[in-house]
């Protein structure tokens, strides 16, 4: 598989069973984009380290397959006003940092973007998401122009919901890979 991508974690990265770190290790050309702080991140300084990691891709535009908070991360970066390219977006389980539950670890990245991303995406997302109702889900992905994907109840669609390897995500992403032509 010749997709180049870009795997995002979100608040507290992506454990050892998650979905991230395990087709990172099957497809170890896909590399997560380092950051600094995993526990406290602050949203200019993580717009900036997606941005070098972006402009470190070696196989043109990568696909940047984004997890929880990264999702806002990811249209934080759109609208930062970037010269740089993607060739797309799979985010999952997109967090809704204006949710007054939010954990507050997360530092500037209130409020959400919710301007079109000048990119393809795709939006997935659970009916039980602790992190964001289904409603407030299918916002941000209308509002971003993303196809919305609901996978019913799916907790926050990581390895604690029970999503180890999570072959059907691999499944919507590898298409969405050969869509882009990627």
């Amino acid at each position: 598989m010749d997709c180049d991508v870009l795997t995002l974690a979100g608040l507290w990265n992506s454990g050892p069973q998650h979905w991230q770190t395990l087709w990172e290790k099957k497809y170890p050309a896909w590399q997560r984009a380092p950051h600094r702080d995993w526990n406290n991140p602050e949203r200019e300084e993580w717009v900036a380290e997606l941005d070098a990691a972006i402009a470190g891709s070696d196989q043109g535009p990568p696909i940047l397959v984004a997890h929880s908070l990264a999702c806002a991360l990811v249209a934080h970066w759109a609208a930062s006003g970037s010269s740089l390219k993607i060739a797309g977006a799979f985010l999952v389980a997109p967090s809704d940092v204006e949710a007054a539950l939010y954990p507050k670890e997360a530092s500037g990245f209130a409020p959400m973007p919710m301007q079109k991303l000048p990119f393809p995406s795709i939006v997935v997302a659970s009916e039980n998401d602790e992190y964001v109702t289904i409603e407030r889900a299918r916002q941000f992905a209308a509002a971003w122009g993303s196809k919305f994907v609901e996978i019913g109840a799916a907790g926050h669609i990581n390895g604690a919901s029970g999503f180890g390897a999570w072959p059907e995500g691999e499944k919507m992403l590898l298409e969405f890979c050969k869509q882009l032509g990627k």
